[in-house]
């Protein structure tokens, strides 16, 4: 049982130190805000079409070992749509939020926030809240903790860095599987970007 739960926490590692490494998004949309459109966009779609012959027992190397050893109990032998989600929420920001410290907002919010509170609900998460579908408090506290601390890091006004990372927590809290990849940076950063305005 214990090597079981050790497996599942390295798996669980692994996945977030992916989602982790989203933040360095940001620097290169501030630099080179088209070519890294471009490649967010091949990203998504390359990997979707590795992930479509994976499928059809056709492994790509590299590509397909990365998603099995990422890939949750629930991916098993399905399209495995985290990294895709993931992309496209973060292009959303890219695209739709035209300030850059909002849209930097939004994309840590996915990057700390919801990857902090997966990882710390899975390793420290004791007590669930209920209709969550396994939610910990844990988790939901990490997550809050680090879209407060990484927005504070953008705008230090402590009302602004309080509501987004309530409003974070929140969207974290639901049920969405990996859809709140796609809501939370659009979401935080449009928020960011309407409290910024006052």
């Amino acid at each position: 049982m214990r090597k079981y739960r050790t497996k599942l926490l390295l798996k669980e590692l692994f996945r977030k130190s992916i989602h982790i490494c989203s933040a360095l998004v940001p620097f290169f949309l501030d630099r080179w805000y088209a070519l890294t459109v471009s490649l967010l966009v091949f990203a998504a779609a390359a990997y979707s079409i590795c992930e479509l012959l994976r499928l059809k027992g056709k492994k790509i190397p590299l590509v397909s070992n990365i998603t099995e050893l990422a890939a949750r109990k629930r991916d098993e032998d399905r399209f495995v749509l985290g990294p895709v989600t993931l992309v496209l929420g973060i292009l959303l920001a890219a695209l739709f939020i035209p300030d850059p410290n909002a849209r930097r907002i939004g994309i840590y919010a996915l990057s700390f926030g919801d990857g902090l509170a997966s990882l710390c609900g899975k390793l420290f998460g004791r007590v669930h809240l209920p209709g969550t579908k396994g939610k910990t408090v844990a988790g939901s506290l990490a997550c809050w903790l680090a879209v407060f601390i990484s927005s504070w890091m953008v705008i230090p006004v402590s009302h602004i860095t309080f509501a987004l990372a309530t409003t974070a927590m929140i969207i974290e809290l639901l049920p969405l599987a990996d859809m709140d990849n796609i809501i939370i940076p659009p979401a935080i950063g449009g928020l960011a970007l309407v409290l910024m305005s006052f």
